[in-house]
């Protein structure tokens, strides 16, 4: 599958990135299933709550499984939780995290969402990349990432800082019957890894594999998943710290050349005047 996706983020040689204006903050987004979590320059993390709506008084989701299922709310969500965090008149610069398998529909719609804080740009970046750059991985290898999030678990493979296969399923920590027993994910985890071996004819996945493969979001918490997936791999497995906000981390240590992207760039003018070399 193809895997470069809006944000490659892979400057030119030489390259340094200019600083963010003052009236164009960079604020990183990751809308979990379970949590939203959000930094702004300058700032650090602002959020980190539940995804959840309250209209009429009830209790809503509006993203399921990874995915943004109700624009609106989720709008109003963020509007609710960020909005009062940005200065007045701020054009923020965002990079929001997304599951490499849900496709352009999905990052349109995680685009739409931001929409409410009147961005200067949104770049989507595959949840996948955010991690490896936080555990600073070197993108000149390939890499197994495995996001175990709590309703969504993926297994991307990276090669040359690209998406170039994945693997996802509908589970999570938050469908464990038994919240000690991660049988059920390490299974699951150790099938995607496995069909990608088999599959893959260029070998990228078993060299990466060989490797060992880094291990992030709310799962990797689980004190007995990462031995089961060692025993069920014969391979190394090692989790990033902090796993559960490896995203966000990783999309904020990014928003540093993000402002180099075209898309960004095409939008300076009009948003804070020329932008000077």
């Amino acid at each position: 599958m193809s895997g470069v996706h809006r944000l490659g983020i892979a400057l030119p040689g030489g390259h340094r990135p200019r600083p963010l204006c003052p009236c164009c903050p960079g604020l990183a987004l990751d809308l979990g299933s379970s949590r939203t979590r959000a930094w702004i320059s300058g700032r650090g993390v602002v959020l980190d709550a539940p995804t959840i709506t309250f209209p009429d008084a009830r209790i809503v989701h509006p993203v399921q499984r990874g995915a943004v299922v109700d624009v609106p709310a989720t709008a109003r969500m963020l509007d609710r939780l960020i909005g009062d965090h940005m200065p007045r008149r701020a054009r923020p610069l965002v990079v929001v995290t997304t599951p490499v398998l849900h496709g352009p529909a999905h990052r349109e719609q995680a685009r739409a969402v931001v929409q409410v804080l009147r961005p200067r740009a949104v770049l989507t970046l595959p949840t996948a990349r955010a991690v490896a750059h936080a555990a600073d991985a070197d993108p000149g290898r390939p890499l197994l990432v495995a996001d175990i999030g709590a309703r969504l678990s993926e297994v991307v493979l990276l090669a040359g800082g690209a998406v170039v296969d994945a693997r996802s399923t509908a589970l999570g920590t938050g469908d464990l019957v038994d919240a000690g027993d991660s049988e059920e994910l390490g299974d699951a985890v150790v099938a995607m890894i496995t069909s990608m071996v088999r599959q893959d004819r260029t070998a990228l996945t078993a060299a990466a594999l060989k490797r060992g493969a880094l291990l992030a979001g709310g799962g990797a918490l689980l004190a007995d998943l990462a031995p089961r997936l060692v025993a069920g791999l014969q391979a190394p497995v090692t989790a990033v710290p902090d796993p559960h906000t490896a995203a966000l981390r990783g999309a904020a240590g990014l928003l540093r050349s993000a402002h180099a992207h075209p898309a960004v760039r095409a939008t300076s003018r009009t948003a804070c005047g020329p932008m000077s070399s």
